[in-house]
């Protein structure tokens, strides 16, 4: 007789590196650094804001129209844009995102549900040739699902320690760094807080020995005095003195000696620091800043197109030239020097520029030829010195 009903296993645990490292140092538990913490902190908010922000406001184009349909609506829960920020937030904090792709029979993606990693489990088959998750639904009706085939699910990685099994969260390279600004902001405080609370000195000559409550009586005799005053002089005889405290450099030099966190918290996420320190470069670097900005932009958009090209069989790009550029002055100003130069027509330049919505498609044509653009051989004709003689 057949066995039909054998006990099918749910897969291998997907383990890295990281795993053992904690297996032979159980205690070091502060490596980790969990998404909420880490949020309080206001350069990792302000980076992590910026770059979902940037990746949410580029355009997922697809060439089938159905993969277009689900990138355009992917949730019934909120809007594109909410979904797609908190995808890469999650990408950001995390090192990975999950995604449910709710399909009806025929296999069409109806709708997305947004996952926690705290809801995923992935686990490997025994024979390699794929990966499933046991996923823990919000949904009371749903509840628990069990060995998901990973063609039902959207998993989104950045660097990997397993063939790209899972992601690996960049928050664990800045666990030394947050520790660290910790500890200073608690020191600075410290200092600031003693600094206030002693605002001066007040010594009292030839009064022997007094005892720490005569101290503590004069003491509020002389502050009475000093709101009495109005901001007045402080009237002391020969037998007192009053020295004010001063805050020291060194003190004011606390709350500067950190910002070296926001520049390691920038190169972590590859981009320039003045983005989260809020410092303009010059005017003569901003386009090197841009050109910059735009490739740590494309590292992340790789990660997400070639997700979603595996899992909708499409061929997806993340255009961010809307991100860059909302108002699209500096694409009309490459428009404009492709003319210049002759690799563009002026009706092919007026296409592109309609078709980027930064011209209106009913915009009326010219009444006047537009005037001529000069050559560079027109520019050379007025200069003096050529020799036009042919050998």
């Amino acid at each position: 007789m057949p066995l039909f009903n054998q006990k099918v296993s749910p897969g291998l645990s997907i383990a890295d590196d990281t795993d053992i490292l904690h297996f032979l140092n159980p205690d070091n538990s502060d490596k980790y650094i969990d998404a909420r913490t880490a949020l309080k902190n206001s350069d990792i908010y302000s980076i992590v804001f910026q770059l979902s922000a940037d990746l949410a406001n580029g355009t997922l184009k697809a060439d089938a129209p159905r993969a277009q349909g689900i990138l355009n609506t992917p949730t019934q829960t909120s809007n594109a844009h909410a979904f797609w920020q908190s995808m890469y937030a999650q990408l950001l904090l995390g090192g990975e995102c999950f995604a449910y792709r709710w399909r009806n029979q025929n296999g069409t993606d109806m709708t997305w549900e947004y996952l926690r990693p705290s809801q995923v489990t992935p686990f490997l088959l025994e024979d390699g040739s794929g990966l499933i998750y046991n996923i823990n639904f919000d949904e009371p009706e749903v509840g628990v699902m069990e060995a998901v085939p990973q063609s039902d699910l959207i998993h989104i990685r950045l660097l990997s320690q397993n063939g790209g099994k899972t992601g690996i969260s960049p928050l664990s390279a800045l666990a030394n760094e947050l520790q660290i600004k910790d500890q200073s902001n608690k020191l600075t405080l410290s200092a600031l807080g003693r600094s206030i609370i002693a605002p001066g000195i007040l010594s009292i000559k030839h009064g022997g020995l007094l005892s720490d409550e005569d101290k503590a009586s004069r003491s509020r005799k002389f502050m009475k005095q000093t709101s009495d005053s109005n901001n007045g002089p402080i009237v002391l005889d020969d037998l007192e003195e009053y020295t004010p405290l001063e805050v020291k450099s060194n003190v004011a030099q606390l709350l500067n000696q950190v910002s070296w966190t926001g520049a390691q918290i920038a190169k972590v996420y590859g981009v320039s620091d003045s983005i989260i320190n809020g410092q303009g470069d010059q005017q003569s670097s901003i386009q090197m800043m841009g050109n910059a900005y735009v490739k740590s932009l494309s590292r992340y958009a790789k990660a997400i197109t070639g997700e979603l090209n595996n899992k909708l069989n499409a061929n997806i790009n993340l255009d961010l030239r809307s991100a860059i550029d909302p108002l699209g002055d500096s694409y009309a100003t490459t428009i404009s020097n492709l003319r210049k130069n002759g690799t563009l027509g002026a009706n092919q330049a007026t296409w592109l520029l309609q078709q980027a919505n930064y011209l209106p498609d009913d915009m009326p044509e010219a009444s006047t030829p537009p005037v001529p653009i000069s050559t560079s051989k027109d520019d050379k004709s007025t200069e003096g010195g050529d020799n036009d003689d042919k050998d």
